[in-house]
């Protein structure tokens, strides 16, 4: 018999209690619809975004709300420990407020009487967001009134058992929050050496050029000379645009070669025009000036690919991934053409000057930056699989303790 079994057992024998959230809530504050025109007082007022983990801290972006435009408004503030609940937009978000503060009406705060802890409801909400969204109006906008936050039911067990179930979640939480933490370290961690280890000062190489009979004969003697050389992509890669081919999707024939675009794998296709292991860079202007998906990624095997991502083919697996890493590390914008449909075409791609050290040198630095990717990145084996490790452990013991 577990510790919390226990308990239940001697603090309420007939079993737990459900009641109705309006019978353990004192109050239910629901926002007013206007948003202040001025944001200059000392009352945070809070979105979604200034959400960090399971609390309402202050506003990030520094709005804060005046008492006189709250008298005015007749603003409505969040009392601190308020379990503050999305319904509407963003369902399933949850978060207590450490100092009192103002949202807006996408939240409805959740004040817990005396027989209810904050924290208990904050992990009980968290299990209800199936239920919330079920209860939500259809529309552009989904929307939960406080009438159907009143009418939810919730386990209600002895203080001391709210208290115990809480300190079992928080561990876990805790723990979770140290792995993100520690991931947000070891991203700022991989930037720096990445940046560090992809800085080279530029040289005049004119002169050296003019002595040696090919480019690559210069490209070697300047690596020579000072540990790398400046080159361009159709110095060190074969380009193959030329076999790329893009395919509507009522024309795509499923299968299980995947199909990519400037972002990544779009979908899968039944053949193939790529064999082998390429780099692909994106042609996609909006992509690269948001950098929001894969600047630069390799693939390997049997693929095809659209005519939005450049295909590059290097002799060496280093050379390629170096160029990969490089390329993923600056400012695209100036090699970024058209204003309508802006694009990274061949032509510009060939004017990108990448600093090349010698292939030990290039080994070194994959291995070195390839170190910090698998441990920010890898899905499997790094810190992400830990925290999805972790978060599905809480989410089965959350669950499980609840459930009575």
């Amino acid at each position: 018999m577990t510790k919390i079994e226990k308990m239940i057992q001697e603090l309420c024998p007939n079993g737990v209690e459900y009641k109705k959230l309006k019978n353990v809530c004192i109050d239910f504050i629901v926002p007013m619809r206007d948003r202040p025109k001025i944001f200059d007082g000392d009352i945070p007022w809070c979105r979604i975004e200034d959400k960090e983990g399971q609390y309402f801290n202050k506003s990030l972006s520094g709005l804060g709300v005046s008492r006189k435009i709250i008298k005015e408004m007749n603003l409505k503030i969040f009392p601190v420990g308020t379990v503050i609940c999305s319904c509407s937009a963003s369902i399933g978000a949850y978060a207590i407020n450490t100092q009192p503060l103002i949202t807006n009406q996408t939240f409805i705060g959740l004040v817990c009487g005396k027989n209810l802890y904050n924290r208990y409801l904050l992990y009980f909400m968290e299990t209800q967001t199936k239920t919330l969204l079920q209860l939500a109006t259809t529309g552009t906008i989904p929307y939960i009134s406080r009438k159907k936050f009143e009418e939810l039911i919730i386990p209600v067990p002895p203080l001391e058992v709210q208290n115990e179930i809480v300190h079992i979640l928080d561990n876990f939480t805790g723990l979770i929050e140290e792995l993100t933490k520690e991931l947000t370290a070891r991203k700022k961690q991989y930037e720096y050496y990445r940046n560090k280890l992809l800085t080279f000062a530029e040289f005049d190489s004119t002169l050296e050029a003019e002595k040696q009979r090919s480019r690559e004969a210069v490209i070697r003697h300047l690596q020579h000379v000072f540990g790398y050389a400046y080159v361009t992509l159709d110095d060190i890669a074969i380009n193959y645009d030329i076999q790329r081919k893009p395919v509507t999707s009522e024309k795509r024939e499923k299968g299980n070669i995947p199909y990519y675009g400037a972002s990544g794998i779009i979908d899968y296709v039944k053949d193939y025009i790529f064999d082998g292991d390429y780099l692909l860079i994106s042609e996609d202007g909006a992509n690269l000036l948001t950098r929001t998906m894969p600047i630069a990624f390799s693939i390997s095997g049997k693929a095809w690919v659209n005519n939005h991502a450049h295909v590059l083919k290097f002799k060496e697996y280093a050379t390629r991934r170096y160029v990969e890493m490089y390329l993923n590390s600056i400012d695209l914008t100036p090699y970024i053409t058209g204003a309508a449909q802006p694009k990274l075409n061949q032509k510009n791609l060939n004017k990108i000057k990448i600093p090349l050290p010698i292939l030990e040198e290039q080994e070194k630095i994959v291995t070195i930056l390839d170190h910090f990717d698998t441990l920010c990145n890898d899905l499997t084996t790094g810190l992400p699989a830990e925290i999805e490790a972790r978060k599905k452990q809480y989410e089965y013991y959350r669950d499980k303790l609840l459930s009575f």
